[in-house]
């Protein structure tokens, strides 16, 4: 298919999504009641909507729209490829992925068949009240959830990571000059280090970056207070494409919500929060498996956490309303999962449905997903819409495999790479002593750093992976992380020793670590 006609598709694509959306229906509605003003001429009609459309913001709204469209990525349509093969072309990636799916949801199953829990039930009425009565203080239950255990953790997905092999490819046919040495054995391509300094340009020592500059000693505010003044007028101008190529030199921290908000075009109209009230009620109507999963987890992570434990109430608001929204769903059109399917009593007859009814079977270490975003957020439902946006868009590349760019799989041979490449003697060493870099590295990576960074450090990394659109920056920086602490490693002679030397980042700042690996070693 040539390019033009790829365009042309991806635009009906677009247009077509609109079409059905909220947005769509206001707009209509906008320019039907400005047929009335005394402004609106017969003769010019056209062109005095769309003036009027302009004036009242309107246009501004669906070029964010529009923005947000290009940024999802929705894999074109093609008359003679099944959709599968579009979300993912490499055959022993959809056969992995198709098998790992199994491999969880089969471990979910049993857990519910050994516990003698249902998947699903209707909460007793007086069930309903009292969770309805203690909504906003969930973290004050104690249930017993010693029985539940997470369906898997982030080192068991490492391993299926590790076994992947491309069985078109003659095993002695060396993926690179350095393949044997790293743990991911498939041939991606991913940026070296002259390629990375090409892309993330604005990141060069020689721009102002938050994170930097606003904490040097001399005259900090000479950046800062510019900075921040481009950023408000960025927030009043609402356009998402400028709020995006601003983050990539970090955001204020009065304005990165704003700023996030406006990237991700989440903007938290009436209807997102009548549609946060409707999950609440599920909730509230419907007990779940997952559930129990998301308590445990959020008990085992982010209340043990010096900086998010004060948000346990949040955590469950949001995420056990997240694992019922069906509109999650969407995202399986370009992710290369497929949503899980179990059995369903109800009644006396058994149904096949999606489950979770987001498809989404949480983890140990997801609700670390949405804890850094309860310090920008304090309304539940914008909360809420700003992690499910950030989710469908990023993280769920962090737990599915794929051939992304911005998938965990090229992040973990992505990491190898800079650090072979940047550092073979420390590679070499870790790996000679049974410590192999991403064995540490990987619990980093498939949190995007949450609960590893403080919290101020994280949210500077996240503002980069928001303006460049891609978790890659992730990479970069667990692998600037090891060149950091590189002379430390070189003595340490055992993985246990290894991961001791790295066991605490709640110091590290991002900013100048990144810099320094892309920019200032010439390789």
């Amino acid at each position: 298919m040539n390019e033009g006609s790829e365009f042309s598709l991806n635009i009906a694509q677009i247009v077509q999504r609109l079409r059905g959306s909220n947005l769509h229906s206001q707009i209509e509605r906008q320019a039907k009641d400005c047929l009335h003003r005394p402004d609106i001429k017969l003769e010019s009609l056209k062109e005095d909507v769309r003036n009027f459309l302009r004036i009242s913001g309107w246009e501004k709204k669906l070029q964010n729209a529009v923005y947000r469209e290009l940024h999802i990525q929705l894999p074109p349509n093609h008359p003679r490829a099944p959709p599968e093969h579009l979300k993912e072309p490499l055959a022993y990636m959809r056969k992995a992925q198709a098998s790992w799916e199994k491999r969880v949801l089969k471990s979910l199953n049993s857990m519910s068949t050994e516990l003698e829990v249902p998947l699903a039930r209707k909460r007793p009425a007086a069930e309903q009240t009292e969770l309805t009565n203690k909504w906003n203080e969930m973290g004050t239950d104690e249930p017993d959830l010693s029985r539940f255990r997470p369906v898997y953790a982030p080192k068991d997905f490492l391993e299926v990571l590790i076994n992947l092999r491309n069985p078109n490819r003659d095993s002695c046919e060396d993926v690179s000059a350095w393949s044997h040495w790293g743990l991911v054995q498939v041939p991606l391509s991913v940026r070296d280090i002259p390629q990375l300094r090409k892309a993330y340009s604005e990141l060069s020592l020689n721009l102002g970056q938050l994170g930097i500059d606003d904490v040097a000693n001399i005259h900090p505010d000479l950046f800062e207070n510019s900075y921040v003044q481009i950023g408000e007028k960025v927030v009043m101008e609402q356009d998402s494409a400028a709020a995006q190529q601003y983050s990539r030199r970090g955001c204020p921290t009065g304005l990165r919500a704003d700023l996030w908000a406006l990237i991700l075009n989440s903007m938290n109209q009436p209807q997102d929060e009548m549609h946060y009230e409707q999950l609440k009620a599920g909730v509230i109507q419907h007990d779940l498996l997952v559930d129990n999963l998301i308590y445990k987890d959020v008990k085992l992570t982010a209340s043990n956490d010096d900086y998010y434990f004060v948000f346990e109430d949040f955590l469950y608001q949001v995420l056990l309303c997240f694992s019922r929204d069906t509109a999650v769903l969407e995202h399986f059109k370009y992710n290369s999962a497929t949503p899980p399917k179990s059995f369903i009593h109800v009644g006396e007859e058994e149904h096949v449905v999606v489950y979770p009814p987001n498809g989404v079977i949480p983890f140990h270490g997801f609700s670390m997903y949405v804890a850094p975003l309860c310090f920008l957020y304090n309304e539940p439902s914008t909360l809420y819409n700003i992690f499910r946006e950030m989710y469908i868009r990023y993280f769920f590349r962090l737990h599915s495999i794929s051939s992304s760019t911005s998938g965990i799989v090229s992040l973990c041979l992505q990491f190898e790479r800079l650090l072979q490449t940047h550092l073979p003697q420390l590679f070499y060493h870790l790996r000679q002593i049974g410590a192999q870099p991403l064995r540490i590295a990987f619990k980093w990576m498939v949190r995007a750093f949450s609960g590893y960074l403080s919290t101020d450090q994280l949210l500077l990394l996240w503002d980069r992976i928001l303006g460049y659109d891609s978790l890659e920056v992730v990479a970069v920086l667990a692998a600037a992380v090891f060149a950091f602490r590189a002379e430390n490693l070189m003595e340490v002679t055992s993985l246990a020793s290894a991961e001791a030397v790295l066991a605490d980042l709640s110091t590290l700042k991002v900013m100048p670590l990144i810099q320094i690996f892309l920019f200032a070693t010439a390789i």
